[in-house]
């Protein structure tokens, strides 16, 4: 198989950790150790240390936004990525996030005349309404994550569900299902590491017991669970159900297993990262329960098929795609009593949990190795057409406006700290805001950001009272940004 050097790009990558973190990690890795080189261009973060990771990972300038979003923000034009691209002789450029990442894919992918890809990994349109309240501002978030979409060679998603996902926002292009790997062994851990890690629980032998792990939000299922394990728990069925993860809804979760009295036989372990401890919870349970119907790729399902644990999800989800009911999977509709209804069954049959759970481990196991395996023989095809013309060539032109939205974004990434009332450097941030506005080479732009120019003057005079101002500015700017760019 011949050797690519391929860039990939994402906005989270460690010490964040997440799902498309972990997506991106196990690419460079299985790229650079059996087929090609893989080079990482990522957000720099505070304290990180890539020293041992086995390939190569490039940091670009950002600004820490953790506190507001959970990520940092990385600029969406950067000289040091553009010079790595030519260093390590990049042949394809595949962004995993199609927000900031992607725009930064974009000028680098049309200043290098190099094909891009693009995976959709999540529903980020929930993610986007749940981030920003403002109506204009997510409207316009959901433009530009579409534009980028529609700017890519081709574009992967991680499942028929994910794709139409995809299209309901807008996106008419047509997309490639490439799933996602899981970097779990297919086997159970040992009986001693099970003792181990859930030994300190309350979890009787012969009484079923049910998992799931997950960051604790709302819209995975988890009162579904709760409501469904409540009518079991009233018809005084014995269980024990194990909910392993933290963060998002935490808080009110724990409150409500308490209120319907389920504290007996719910237990919250917090969050749990290392990855033999998860298999250990997954060897230990009988089922696994996922009824979400926002996931896209359901990863945590083949996790527990990997310890041949099968699992309870909702009729017609993306988790739910290649599983039969009672073969290799049990399938509800997304309520409460019919999750219900299914555990009274599985309870009184728990035979039936073993020998699905064997079905899941033969049927929808897929490990990184074979996923990847899938991907970077895609990627040989893409080169191919994209050097041939099917796709069309990008226009190197293009770069300079693409480097002037960086710019733009830098700018607004100055102007948008100040708006949070980090107002304490507020000589620092005016001078950058200054400096920023001197280096814009795109003059058409600079009409646009003149309001936000003299806000950023203001600060030096009124402190705390600029902080109206550059609200009122971020939402006019945003407003005739995106006009300009329909």
């Amino acid at each position: 198989m011949k050797r690519h050097n391929i860039a990939l790009l994402n906005d989270s990558f460690p010490p964040i950790i997440d799902g498309v973190a972990n997506v991106v990690v196990n690419y460079a890795r299985i790229i650079e150790k059996s087929y090609g080189h893989a080079v990482v261009l990522t957000p720099q973060m505070p304290d990180n240390d890539d020293s041992r990771l086995p390939f190569k990972v490039v940091r670009y300038p950002s600004i820490d936004t953790r506190k507001l979003f959970g990520y940092v923000t990385g600029y969406p034009f950067s000289p040091v990525a553009a010079s790595t691209i030519e260093s390590e002789g990049i042949e394809l450029l595949h962004t995993h996030c199609p927000v900031t990442s992607a725009l930064l894919a974009r000028s680098l992918a049309e200043a290098s005349d190099l094909p891009l890809v693009l995976t959709w990994h999540t529903k980020y349109d929930i993610d986007i309404a749940n981030a920003i309240k403002s109506r204009l501002l997510r409207e316009g978030a959901l433009q530009a994550l579409i534009t980028n979409v529609n700017a890519c060679d081709e574009v992967w998603t991680v499942s028929r569900g994910a794709g139409e996902n995809l299209r309901s926002l807008g996106y008419e292009g047509t997309y490639t299902v490439m799933p996602n790997g899981v970097d779990l062994p297919h086997e159970k851990v040992s009986d001693s590491l099970v003792q181990e890690v859930t030994g300190g629980y309350d979890l009787p032998e012969g009484v079923p017991c049910f998992l799931f792990i997950g960051r604790l939000m709302w819209y995975k299922g988890l009162r579904i669970i709760l409501d469904a394990l409540d009518r079991l728990d009233m018809e005084d069925d014995d269980f024990r159900m194990v909910i392993v993860g933290g963060g998002g809804d935490e808080l009110g979760v724990r409150k409500y297993a308490h209120e319907l009295g389920l504290d007996g036989k719910v237990i919250f372990t917090g969050p749990v990262r290392e990855r033999e401890k998860l298999r250990a919870w997954y060897s230990r349970a009988d089922l696994f329960l996922f009824p979400s119907t926002f996931d896209t790729n359901g990863l945590v399902v083949r996790e527990a098929a990997a310890s041949d644990t099968a699992s309870v999800i909702i009729e017609g989800s993306c988790a739910s795609e290649g599983v039969t009911d009672g073969r290799n999977g049990f399938t509800i509709e997304e309520n409460a009593e019919s999750l219900a209804e299914k555990l009274r069954e599985l309870i009184r049959h728990p035979e039936a949990m073993k020998r699905v759970g064997k079905g899941a481990g033969d049927e929808l196991y897929i490990s990184w190795e074979d996923a990847i395996a899938k991907a970077y023989d895609r990627y040989g095809a893409v080169i191919d057409n994209y050097r041939s013309g099917v796709y069309g060539r990008h226009d190197p032109l293009k770069g300079s406006w693409m480097q002037s939205q960086g710019e733009l974004m830098q700018i607004l990434g100055n102007i948008e700290t100040a708006r949070r009332g980090l107002i304490k450097n507020a000589e620092e941030l005016a001078e950058d805001i200054d400096m920023s506005m001197r280096s814009v080479r795109n003059k058409a732009l600079t009409g646009m950001i003149t309001a936000g120019y003299e806000a950023g003057k203001s600060i030096r005079k009124r402190g705390r009272e600029a902080v109206s101002d550059l609200e009122s500015f971020l939402d006019e700017l945003s407003e005739s940004f995106w006009d300009k760019n329909e």
